[in-house]
C-alpha cells in the first residue's frame, strides 16, 4: 500500500494547485476616479474616459492580458500628471506593471514604466537599476536613455547623465530628448542655452498637450530665473490659451504677480493653481504670499497643510519600499518656514544620505545649517552644491550669504550681486538679505 501512497499525494497536491490556479480570484483591478472642477471640463477628459473604460472591460473579460494592463498602467501614469493624485494613481500603475512583469520579466516597456514610476517617486536608485536592465533589452531606444539621464542627474553623477542625453538625442530627438539638455544646461550653467533647448522642446511638442505645455511653462521659469517676467508671462499666458486651467501655468503668474508685488492677485492664481491639482508646492508658496501680505494665520495654516502633504508622503515610503514619495528634501524647507530647525536638518540629512552628490540635496543642507548659525558646514555643502559652476540665482545668493559669514566678504558681496544681477526678482526674504550684507560691507 505505502508504494502508491507517495504518487497518490503527489496527485492530491498538484489537484489542489489546480484548482487554486483555476479557481483563483483575479487582483482587482484598480479603477479611474472621477476628475472634479475645471480638470473636468473639456474633451480630453471625456476621451481619456472613454479609453479607460475600454481598457477596463477588456481586462474584466480577459483579468490576464498584459498588454491592456500595460496600457492601463501608462494611462493612470498620465493621470497622475495631470490631476497630481500621485499616490492613488502611481500605487495603481505599479500594481499593474508587477502584474505584467511577473509573468514578462523582460517586458521592456513594462520595465520603462516601472524605472519611471520610481523615479517620479523619488526613489532614484531603484529606478536607475531598473532602467539598467531595460537598456540591456533594447539599447535603441530613446526613452530609456532619458531615463537613465533624470537618475543620473537625481543620484549627482553629472557627467554620466550627459552621456545619456547625448545618446538620446541620436536616437531620438524630440520633446523629452530636449527637454533633458535644457536641464543639464542649466545645472552647468549655461542659461542662454537651456532657454534655447526647452523652446525646442515646446516646438517640437504638440499644443495642448500635457507634455508640451509643462515644457513651456518649463521655459517659462527659465525666463523668470533670469529676471525675464515679460517672456516668462508670456510663455504661461500662452499655455493656458492652449490648455485652459492648466495649474503650473496658473502658478508661474502667480510668480510674476508676486515679483511685481501685486499680493493679492499672485494669491488668487495659486488658489486656483491648488484647487486644480494636488501640489504640496501651491500650499508652500501661499505660505510665503500670506506672509508677505501680512495674514500670518493663513500662512501658518498653509505652511501645515504643505508638511502635512509631504509628511503623509515620506510615511509612505518607509513603510514602502517600492512605492510611496520620498520627500524629505522638500520637508526640511518646509520645516524651516515654520522655524522647525531640528526637523528641517534631520530631513535635510536624510536626503543626502541618499543622494550626497546631488548639487541640490547639498544647497538644502547648506541653507538648513545656515539658518541654524552653523556657518563652517554651510561652507562644505555649498562648496559641493557650487561645483557644476551652475548660474542658479537663489543657489548664488544663498552661496554668497555663508561666504559672508564665514569672513570671506569679497567673495561674498560678488556672488551676492552676481545672484540679483541674474536675477533682480529674487525671492524677497533672500533678495533683502543678500542687500542688507551688501549695505554693511
Amino acid at each position: 500500500m505505502r508504494k502508491y501512497l507517495y504518487p497518490i499525494l503527489v496527485l492530491c497536491f498538484g489537484a489542489a494547485v489546480a484548482a487554486l490556479i483555476f479557481f483563483r480570484k483575479p487582483e482587482p483591478i484598480p479603477v479611474l476616479k472621477e476628475r472634479h472642477g475645471d480638470l473636468a471640463l473639456g474633451g480630453e477628459w471625456l476621451n481619456t474616459k472613454n479609453a479607460i473604460d475600454g481598457l477596463l472591460a477588456q481586462l474584466r473579460a480577459k483579468p490576464d492580458d498584459n498588454k491592456a494592463k500595460l496600457m492601463l498602467a501608462q494611462a493612470y501614469m498620465q493621470e497622475g500628471r495631470v490631476t497630481g493624485d500621485h499616490p492613488y494613481y502611481d500605487m495603481a500603475a505599479m500594481q499593474l506593471l508587477n502584474g505584467v512583469l511577473a509573468k514578462e520579466p523582460e517586458n521592456f516597456e513594462a520595465l520603462c514604466c516601472k524605472a519611471s514610476l520610481s523615479l517620479t517617486q523619488h526613489h532614484f536608485s531603484e529606478g536607475l537599476a531598473v532602467a539598467q536592465q531595460a537598456v540591456e533589452i533594447n539599447p535603441h531606444n530613446a526613452f530609456v536613455y532619458g531615463l537613465l539621464c533624470d537618475a543620473n542627474v537625481e543620484l549627482g553623477r553629472y557627467d554620466e547623465a550627459v552621456k545619456m542625453a547625448d545618446k538620446m538625442n541620436q536616437v531620438r530627438p524630440d520633446l523629452r530628448s530636449y527637454s533633458r539638455v535644457s536641464y543639464l544646461r542649466e545645472i552647468y550653467g549655461d542659461y542662454p542655452g537651456a532657454i534655447e533647448a526647452m523652446d525646442m522642446a515646446t516646438k517640437a511638442g504638440y499644443e495642448g498637450l500635457e507634455q508640451t505645455e509643462w515644457a513651456r511653462t518649463t521655459l517659462g521659469h527659465l525666463y523668470e530665473s533670469t529676471g525675464d517676467l515679460l517672456q516668462a508671462e508670456k510663455q504661461y499666458q500662452r499655455a493656458l490659451l492652449a490648455r485652459p486651467y492648466y495649474a503650473y501655468a496658473l502658478s508661474g503668474l502667480g510668480r510674476i504677480e508676486k515679483a511685481r508685488k501685486n499680493y493679492p492677485v499672485a494669491i488668487d492664481y495659486f488658489r486656483k493653481a491648488r484647487a486644480t491639482v494636488k501640489d504640496y508646492a501651491f500650499a508652500d508658496e501661499l505660505t510665503d504670499l500670506y506672509r508677505l501680505n501680512n495674514e500670518p494665520a493663513k500662512a501658518q495654516a498653509m505652511a501645515k497643510e504643505a508638511i502635512g502633504m509631504l509628511a503623509a508622503d515620506a510615511t509612505d515610503a518607509d513603510e514602502n519600499e517600492q512605492m510611496g514619495h520620498y520627500a524629505d528634501r522638500e520637508l526640511a524647507y518646509a520645516y524651516l518656514k515654520t522655524n522647525e530647525l531640528d526637523k528641517a536638518l534631520e530631513h535635510a540629512k536624510i536626503e543626502y544620505e541618499r543622494r550626497p552628490d546631488n548639487i541640490d540635496v547639498n544647497e538644502t543642507l547648506a541653507w538648513v545649517h545656515y539658518k541654524r548659525g552653523e556657518y563652517k558646514p554651510a561652507e562644505t555643502y555649498i562648496t559641493k552644491a557650487l561645483r557644476t559652476k551652475s548660474k542658479n540665482p537663489t543657489l548664488l545668493c544663498r552661496a554668497g550669504l555663508i561666504a559672508t559669514k564665514n569672513g570671506k566678504t569679497a567673495e561674498g558681496q560678488a556672488l551676492i550681486r552676481q545672484a540679483l544681477s541674474t536675477n533682480p526678482y529674487l525671492s524677497m526674504d533672500l533678495a533683502d538679505e543678500g542687500k542688507k550684507l551688501l549695505a554693511a560691507n
